[in-house]
């Protein structure tokens, strides 16, 4: 994709999973790449994997001085930093029974690590007329069985993005976000015993497309976003979820057809 080679990008949340698979697609599209996260033997591990292109940086997301430094990072080893992918999520949820403190601990991960790397990488991506990309999900619109907490922290990154879309539009700095489905990734793999086949059979009624996704489907929208040719699109939302967003509650089925048997 245009606009991309000799880029440097910080990615958080991207020792593992999705993440981890945004960082590899990065570097082959000739983008270097901080891995930034928690999970210290990964990130190492995969930053050995990939290459000299590829850093891995431990990385609170909760803490600003590891944010900070995060940049810091970025640029004292690759001269410059021109994207930020916002990954890092947790999972925290125990739905009407959640405590203030996870409530908080929701927000604190899932919208306010991302929000705040944004405000101290933002003399350099306005320097370089850079992107940012939040990650949704397809549970910010909807309600889910036993969950408050997630659904609700990806539902404020959706408003987060439009929001800082219009504030750092006079930097040159679009901002936009990718919410994935059901995509195959750690989660899926512990949940189904890593059995995708039987996964993608339970994901065929609620996804047009009748699988989940892969992680380099949502790689390549990363990369889409912060590519040239996305030069006109900031404070929007692109869905990767096979289009299960866009089915009804009757999901793929012909639910008249049961008043005729």
């Amino acid at each position: 994709m245009k606009g991309l080679k000799n880029k440097v990008a910080i990615i958080t949340g991207s020792a593992t999973s999705i993440g981890a698979v945004v960082a590899e697609k990065f570097v082959e599209a000739g983008v270097k790449v901080i891995i930034a996260d928690i999970a210290a033997k990964e990130g190492v591990a995969l930053a050995q994997k990939i290459g000299p292109d590829a850093l891995f940086q431990k990385t609170d997301v909760t803490s600003d001085d590891d944010l900070k430094n995060t940049v810091d990072f970025a640029v004292e080893n690759f001269g410059r930093l021109d994207f930020i992918v916002n990954i890092a999520c947790t999972y925290l949820d125990n739905g009407m029974d959640s405590t203030r403190e996870e409530f908080l601990q929701a927000v604190n991960v899932n919208a306010a690590g991302g929000f705040m790397l944004s405000q101290f990488a933002r003399p350099h991506l306005k320097k370089n007329k850079g992107a940012i990309v939040n990650f949704g999900s397809g549970a910010a619109k909807v309600a889910t069985q036993g969950n408050c907490l997630y659904s609700m922290s990806k539902a404020a990154i959706l408003q987060l993005t439009r929001s800082e879309a219009l504030a750092l539009s006079k930097d040159g700095i679009r901002v936009n976000t990718v919410s994935p489905g059901w995509i195959w990734c750690k989660i899926m793999d512990e949940v189904s015993g890593g059995d995708r086949v039987k996964t993608d059979q339970v994901a065929e009624p609620f996804h047009m497309l009748g699988r989940v996704g892969d992680p380099e489907e949502v790689a390549d929208a990363v990369l889409f976003l912060c590519s040239d040719h996305a030069s006109f699109i900031t404070g929007s939302e692109i869905a990767v979820n096979g289009g299960s967003s866009a089915l009804g509650p009757e999901q793929q089925t012909n639910a008249l057809k049961k008043f005729t048997k």
